[in-house]
């Protein structure tokens, strides 16, 4: 399977990130990709809350998605839409960061509701409250397609091993972690974080990202630290997409996976303890 991680720059305004992210899908697909993978927050990458109540919409309605849904049906090619934010149904008023994966003929063959919130405050300057204005999933999402079975999270999850590991020992052999990862962490924790989850799991990640300055019609702009991630089941960074949007290829072997369980069996070496 050649996979292809975009890696975008999309601002606050969803029309023309779509016009974007089609334009770099095709080019994948193009170059022999099989499995497109967008970054988290796609259709819309803002810090104002009242920008984004004005042009988000609920999933029914979304544009990015029917969109995308229609141009993995005309590639013939799987697309893992990294996530959109989107308008949740009532009565949760919040909205929801929600990844999915299309299928060749166009429709949802899975969707998974971001389970970590990324309240934070990394610097001085620089405070995420994500859940003030998102409501995290409740549960985590395995995808079998004819190529791998695929376990879906959403950048700040990866800091939550416990939810890697359930994926695998429920058979995942990809795990996507489509990201808007802050400069501030990313020169430090993005590469360990995700060597890590693939050590421990066996499995490949694949994480693309959003990079650069986000232009915004409203409210702060923000910076986001990009290096889109390949990384094999025994840890090697197979991709690293460096600091500027564009498309990256990646041939994924999945015996590479058994291999490397083989070598390393932890995922069978659980036991029961007590304490602290």
């Amino acid at each position: 399977m050649r996979a292809a991680l975009l890696q975008l720059t999309s601002s606050d305004d969803p029309v023309e990130n779509l016009r974007m992210t089609t334009h770099r899908a095709r080019e994948a697909a193009s170059d022999g990709a099989g499995f497109i993978l967008t970054p988290e927050v796609t259709n819309c990458v803002s810090t104002s809350r009242s920008h984004q109540r004005s042009v988000l919409v609920h999933q029914h309605e979304d544009a990015t998605l029917a969109g995308l849904q229609d141009e993995a049906a005309r590639l013939g090619v799987w697309v893992l839409i990294g996530s959109l934010a989107l308008k949740a149904e009532p009565p949760e008023e919040r909205f929801v960061n929600r990844s999915f994966l299309i299928a060749p003929d166009g429709t949802i063959a899975a969707q998974y509701d971001k389970l970590h919130m990324f309240d934070v405050q990394v610097t001085e300057e620089e405070t995420f409250r994500e859940s003030a204005g998102f409501a995290p999933g409740d549960r985590a999402v395995l995808a079998k397609t004819p190529f791998a079975v695929v376990g879906l999270t959403v950048c700040y999850d990866v800091r939550f091993p416990y939810l890697y590991r359930a994926l695998a020992q429920a058979g995942a052999e990809i795990l996507t972690v489509p990201a808007a990862f802050s400069p501030a962490t990313g020169p430090m924790h993005w590469e360990p974080l995700l060597r890590a989850r693939a050590i421990e799991t066996g499995c490949f990640v694949l994480a693309p990202a959003q990079v650069g300055q986000h232009a915004a019609i409203t409210g702060k702009p923000r910076t986001t630290h990009g290096h889109s991630l390949a990384v094999s089941p025994w840890g090697e960074v197979l991709l690293d997409a460096g600091d500027r949007p564009g498309v990256h290829l990646v041939d994924l072997d999945l015996s590479h996976v058994a291999q490397a369980r083989h070598k390393i069996p932890s995922l069978q070496h659980d036991r029961e303890f007590s304490g602290p």
